[in-house]
């Protein structure tokens, strides 16, 4: 098995070097100035938070990334593509709003903020891949125009892929809505009758207006629904579920597969951070965050998106689940963290397919810096 080296810091800090500066250390010694040119355009794909989200990675620990870049001659940018589901970022005028109310000032990153995908997530391009289930991605026009590409993902669980780290916020991350819908058109949300008390939750969040009560139970119109998954947890009854055995693994894939289209041609000229702090049961894309999982771990770059995200899971399955959070199994080291939270779903279908088609590899070297 080949191996990819991942670094790591810990979070612990000193009168010498406080984390900002460790974090730059982190970068430079992963490798940034191998990828950073002058005059280079570079994006730096991170996820500003959903309004009422606090899980997000803070704007000043963004900062000493945008000026390790500019150091090294490169013109840096934030970015973000705008979301499928209804919500503080689905158009770029409300999202740069919410970026901003969450801290994403220019006085405070030193960097401006792009959204990937034009005003109302029509600007992409279109990249051929040829790959298992994806023919040509959809991917954020500003992102595939930049010259180099810098991941800066929040590492927590999720309820789709079991967690989202650099192949969630690559693969999903970077595409435009109609890449996103592409890659939740399987999804099939189905109501359980018995479950539904027809509160009418689930209506008045769905974006796409395919849900709809009838005689007192929520029906879901399969030709109007896009496959967000939003009610699925939006539902106080647990009564909207999905196939999971079908379903989520071609998701997976899906993203994988995504991720392989954004790096096209920018393998060598790309970067990978995730941050493992306010490790959150689910997607930063919600209003609102739960106690997370695990404590605190560090921060971790690579030149590989698969090791980085093997290594994430490796490192929070190793820790004792924190007592405050929802978990309520799975909580020993070297128990499966997302697995308690998420049963039903396979969180390495999306690491072994990344695997399979070349995006990077599992096996790792982790270095301590």
């Amino acid at each position: 098995m080949a191996f990819s080296n991942v670094y790591f810091c810990n979070l612990r800090t000193s009168m010498k070097e406080n984390l900002p500066t460790k974090l730059k250390r982190l970068i430079e010694t992963a490798g940034l100035k191998e990828i950073v040119s002058v005059r280079n355009l570079v994006a730096i794909k991170l996820h500003f938070g959903e309004k009422g989200n606090a899980a997000f990675i803070r704007p000043i620990l963004v900062r000493p990334i945008v000026d390790a870049v500019k150091e090294l001659g490169g013109a840096p940018f934030l970015t973000d593509a705008n979301t499928l589901y209804a919500g503080t970022r689905g158009n770029s005028i409300s999202h740069l709003i919410t970026a901003m109310e969450n801290g994403f000032a220019y006085s405070v990153v030193n960097a401006p903020l792009i959204i990937a995908d034009g005003l109302r997530g029509a600007s992409f391009s279109k990249i051929r891949i040829e790959k298992e289930v994806i023919k040509t991605a959809y991917i954020g026009k500003e992102i595939v125009e930049a010259d180099v590409l810098i991941s800066v993902a929040h590492f927590k669980g999720h309820e789709l892929s079991g967690f989202g780290g650099t192949i969630k916020n690559m693969g999903m991350g970077c595409a435009a809505r109609k890449g996103k819908l592409e890659q939740h058109s399987d999804l099939s949300p189905k109501v359980k009758p018995k479950k539904c008390v027809g509160c009418g939750e689930c209506v008045d969040h769905c974006a796409h207006q395919a849900i709809s009560l009838r005689e007192e139970k929520a029906h879901i119109d399969p030709e109007q629904c896009v496959g967000c998954g939003e009610c699925i947890l939006i539902c106080p009854n647990g009564a909207i579920d999905v196939q999971w055995n079908a379903d989520i693994p071609l998701f997976q894939k899906k993203m994988a597969e995504y991720t392989w289209a954004v790096l096209k041609g920018k393998k060598k000229k790309s970067m990978f951070l995730n941050f493992l702090t306010n490790i959150s049961p689910a997607c930063d894309c919600y209003g609102h965050n739960d106690a997370p999982l695990v404590p605190d771990i560090g921060i971790l770059a690579s030149r590989d998106p698969v090791a980085i995200d093997q290594a994430s899971v490796d490192l929070v399955n190793q820790q004792i689940g924190s007592a405050g959070s929802c978990l309520t199994g799975c909580t020993g080291p070297g128990e499966d963290k997302f697995r308690g939270v998420y049963p039903k779903i396979d969180w390495t279908v999306q690491l072994d397919h990344a695997e399979r088609i070349g995006l990077g590899t599992r096996g790792y070297e982790l270095v301590t810096i």
